[in-house]
C-alpha cells in the first residue's frame, strides 16, 4: 500500500471531547504505527443537532455527573442551524469559565477553555481539541467547508444551508421542499431561492460515500453507532476497522 489514508469522522462532541472520540484518535494511531500512512479527521460540523456538544463532566468533590452545553441565542439557532452557525456567547464562556475548576483540572483544561475565543460552536470544540494535544499530526477536513462540498459526489439526500429569520439554517431537502424538523412527524416548509453543491450537506445515511469522494481514505475507523448504519459495500476499496473499546465513552475526557 503506498500511502494509506486513515479516516475517522466525528461531529463536534463536546468542548471537552466525549470519549468515544479519544478512543478513535487512539484507534488511529495505533492503526498508524501498524501500517504508516496519514490520519485524517472528518469534523462533521454541517450538522445541527444541539445535543452533540453536551459535554458531560463530574463533579471533582461529590462525584456527581453534570452535563454542560452550550447556550444559545436563540430558538431559530439552538435547534436548526448548523453548529458552525451556532454562535458562542460571551457571558456563557465568562460563566462556564468559572465554574470548571470543579469539573476539570484548573491546568491545563480550564486554561485552555478560558484562552479559547471562537465565534462559533464547531470553532469552539476543534480549537478545544487542538489545544488539548489530540489533533497532533491529524489533518482535518472539515464538512462545512465550501471546497470540501464543491468537489463532494452528489447525493440523493441532503440538507441545505439557507438564510431563514436571520439565521443559516439546515433544511432537508425533500421533494422540491426544504423543510426543517420541529420533532415527530411536525416539519416546517421553508422558503428558498436556488442553491448549489457549496450549501449542500449529506444525510447520515449519505454521510460517508460523499466524505469520501473527497478523502478517499484506505481505512476508517467506525464508531459503534456507524456501524450499525454505514453500507460497506458501498465503498469496497476501504478496510473499516472498530474503534477500540473505552469506559464511559459519552461522558467527557479530561485526563491529559
Amino acid at each position: 500500500m503506498d500511502h494509506p489514508i486513515i479516516c475517522f469522522g466525528q461531529q463536534p462532541c463536546g468542548f471537552f471531547p466525549k470519549r468515544f472520540l479519544f478512543a478513535k484518535i487512539l484507534t488511529a494511531r495505533r492503526l498508524q504505527k501498524e501500517i504508516g500512512g496519514e490520519i485524517v479527521f472528518f469534523f462533521h460540523d454541517s450538522d445541527h443537532d444541539p445535543r452533540e456538544t453536551i459535554t458531560i463532566v463530574r463533579e471533582r468533590n461529590t462525584n456527581r455527573e453534570v452535563a454542560l452545553n452550550f447556550q444559545f441565542e436563540n430558538r431559530i439557532q439552538k435547534q436548526f442551524s448548523p453548529l458552525y452557525a451556532k454562535r458562542v456567547l460571551p457571558e456563557w464562556h465568562q460563566k462556564t469559565a468559572r465554574q470548571l475548576p470543579n469539573y476539570a483540572p484548573p491546568s491545563p483544561l480550564v486554561a485552555h477553555f478560558k484562552e479559547t475565543k471562537c465565534s462559533n460552536v464547531a470553532d469552539f470544540c476543534l480549537e478545544m481539541y487542538m489545544r488539548m494535544g489530540l489533533l497532533e499530526g491529524v489533518r482535518v477536513q472539515r464538512s462545512s467547508a465550501p471546497d470540501f462540498r464543491a468537489r463532494a459526489v452528489a447525493v440523493s439526500d441532503y440538507f441545505v444551508d439557507q438564510r431563514y429569520e436571520g439565521e443559516i439554517v439546515r433544511a432537508r431537502y425533500r421533494d422540491g421542499k426544504l423543510l426543517l424538523h420541529k420533532g415527530g412527524d411536525r416539519f416546517l416548509e421553508i422558503r428558498g431561492g436556488e442553491f448549489g453543491p457549496e450549501q449542500i450537506s449529506p444525510t447520515r445515511d449519505t454521510r460517508f460515500r460523499w466524505m469520501q469522494s473527497v478523502i478517499r481514505c484506505t481505512h476508517y475507523i467506525a464508531g459503534a453507532s456507524e456501524q450499525d448504519y454505514i453500507n460497506e459495500a458501498d465503498t469496497p476499496e476501504v478496510k473499516f476497522i472498530k474503534r477500540d473499546n473505552i469506559s464511559d465513552s459519552g461522558k467527557a475526557y479530561i485526563e491529559l
